[in-house]
């Protein structure tokens, strides 16, 4: 499977590298307050996620082989022989933990933000008929804005984006970025499979919004998570962009939690995690 090219921004110097994933409907300047903070400690590298950058249009959805894949090649190029602090949001999460669970020896600390065990039993569960029709809506939207593109599905993208609050400019958002939705709803690309189970090989720092009309994570498998050696949970009074709505403080999290010795290998030694089931963000 070959990789899709992708612009690599590199800024800061340090031993660790540090590889930033954004979302939807996000583009690698999501990162830019993490990075002026994490560079003076850290190499910091950031990238797109191909198809997100409207100002190269494409025209079909990529596999998620092809996107995992990508993110193997940034990897592999920017740190070869040593591995990365992989922090990751949204479709962010969901691509790089799969890269993970591929490519074990290629992280050795896990930062993800807002997405947990989505779509689980017990995340499901907990979000009730409620949360689970809101969470449907929103994705069969962003989908079927995928199928329209063009104007029309541009215009619903952006208000789409809108009403969550995503912090994007809305000049930078455009239906193409939902094509992992409709990879996700219409089988686009050969669909999603079934994605490897998500239990991190290395240490993790969660993070996750509290004000949000339902969470993409089960209390359960945050609990889990928290009570194993190296790992750490922390919620903030956010939505669901939490490096955007506190980044002061997600900014000083990250810090402390990478410098703290605390961050032992053996982050999964207290047993598996509840399993996270297929992508829900």
């Amino acid at each position: 499977m070959a990789s899709i090219p992708v612009d690599i921004i590199e800024e800061g110097t340090g031993p660790d590298t540090i590889v930033m994933v954004h979302g939807w409907p996000d583009t690698h300047h999501l990162w830019d307050p993490q990075v002026a903070a994490f560079k003076a400690h850290y190499r910091c590298v950031r990238f797109t996620l191909p198809g997100f950058d409207i100002t190269r249009p494409i025209d079909r959805a990529y596999s998620l082989d092809e996107v995992i894949d990508t993110l193997r090649a940034v990897i592999d190029q920017v740190s070869p022989g040593r591995p990365v602090i992989l922090l990751v949001h949204d479709w962010g999460c969901f691509f790089g933990y799969q890269y993970l669970m591929r490519h074990p020896d290629r992280v050795k600390r896990l930062v993800g933000v807002d997405i947990g065990d989505a779509g689980s039993h017990h995340n499901l569960k907990e979000m009730g008929a409620k949360g689970k029709l809101g969470a449907v809506a929103y994705q069969l939207t962003l989908a079927t804005a995928w199928k329209l593109r063009g104007s029309v599905g541009d215009a619903i993208a952006r208000r789409t984006a809108k009403l969550f609050r995503a912090p994007a400019p809305q000049a930078r958002i455009g239906a193409q970025m939902g094509y992992p939705y409709a990879v996700q709803w219409f089988k686009e690309a050969g669909g999603f499979g079934r994605p490897r189970a998500f239990v991190p090989p290395c240490p993790m720092l969660f993070f996750y919004g509290q004000r949000k009309p339902f969470m993409f994570h089960s209390r359960a498998w945050a609990e889990k998570l928290a009570a194993q050696p190296g790992n750490r949970v922390v919620g903030l009074p956010t939505g669901h962009w939490v490096m955007v709505g506190r980044p002061a403080e997600f900014n000083a999290a990250v810090l402390d939690w990478l410098a703290s010795r605390a961050a032992a290998p053996a982050a999964t030694a207290a047993g598996p995690l509840p399993e996270a089931a297929a992508p829900r963000s």
